[in-house]
């Protein structure tokens, strides 16, 4: 049986990751008392007595989370933004090619963004094949749940009457979203998309979209779907031809599961690249599991929902 350390178990990543772990016969969960959790020393002997920890942290109390690491077996998965780009860590998107093998070898790996989840996992297979060209200059948006913005945010949504709140609302007006490094260097790109996410009143679920010219591409849009299916072959990523639910797409169709579903909409003069999930499940805490099932060595949907394919 495996130790698995919690390390901000409080939070919503936390939260889910818990509850999808509590059940597990393989995992023994050390979760700190609520007056011993923000408690360095405790947080230390903890971290260095468990097989796995996970960060679920702001970045800078996960970068120092990790100083404290001094058992050389102790697996680290940081759901923070601190290390996705830091060459130390393995990025945690095992879909890509190559990247599952680096997983189950590594003992740091940085789990990645919710936003980022879905733009790589439209990006990459393309950029992979050499339909979009690593200069390309790519737009998107995406919509997700409110728990994303964590408890303060999901506070804000359950108590509010400010009329605001009643409708989607886009953020990241600066273009300086944190997700935009590893969208960049994990989809294989010079440049990091025009980027429009949108935090909407309902409480989970995500939605990203990337308009495409499939001509201008020099592909068709039945070109794409071949790349898709033929890309998303194993791991919680799936192809999906026809998910339309009578001429709409539900940004919370796949609200409390942990895989993601991958469509492209549209006809050969103009589509839409989408990606449907969770964005607490491969957007976060799923992704997470998966990461640590790999290097267990054991089936990476162990303990999921997902869709059986």
């Amino acid at each position: 049986m495996k130790k698995v350390f919690l390390d901000g178990s409080a939070g919503t990543t936390g939260l889910r990751i818990a509850d999808r772990l509590k059940e597990r016969k393989d995992i023994e969960l050390v979760i700190l008392s609520d007056d011993l959790r923000k408690d360095l020393s405790a947080r230390k002997d903890a971290i260095n007595s468990s097989d796995f920890v996970f960060l679920c942290l702001p970045d800078d109390a996960a970068r120092e989370a990790v100083t404290l690491v001094e058992n050389k077996d102790t697996v680290i998965i940081d759901t923070s933004t601190a290390h996705r780009t830091n060459e130390a860590f393995t990025y945690g998107f095992p879909e890509l090619c190559g990247q599952r093998e680096k997983i189950a070898a590594s003992k740091r790996i940085a789990n990645p963004g919710c936003h980022a989840s879905g733009f790589i996992a439209l990006v990459a297979p393309l950029t992979d094949c050499g339909i979009i060209k690593k200069d390309a200059l790519l737009s998107c948006f995406s919509i997700t749940g409110y728990s994303g913005g964590g408890k303060k945010m999901i506070a804000e949504y359950d108590v509010t009457e400010n009329v605001l709140f009643k409708s989607p609302r886009q953020y990241g007006l600066s273009q300086n979203h944190k997700h935009l490094p590893e969208m960049a260097k994990f989809a294989g790109l010079d440049n990091p998309p025009v980027f429009s996410p949108i935090v909407a009143p309902f409480y989970s679920g995500m939605e990203l979209t990337i308009p495409v010219f499939p001509r201008n591409l020099g592909v068709t849009k039945s070109d794409l779907e071949t790349v898709y299916s033929d890309f998303y072959k194993t791991g919680l990523i799936y192809f999906s031809k026809t998910p339309d639910e009578n001429g709409f797409l539900s940004a919370a169709a796949l609200s409390e599961r942990d895989d993601m579903e991958i469509s492209v909409l549209g006809n050969d003069e103009r589509s839409i690249l989408t990606a449907r999930f969770d964005n607490l499940g491969k957007g976060a805490s799923g992704s997470a599991i998966q990461n640590l099932n790999i290097v267990m060595g054991i089936d990476e949907s162990t303990g999921l929902n997902i869709k059986r394919r």
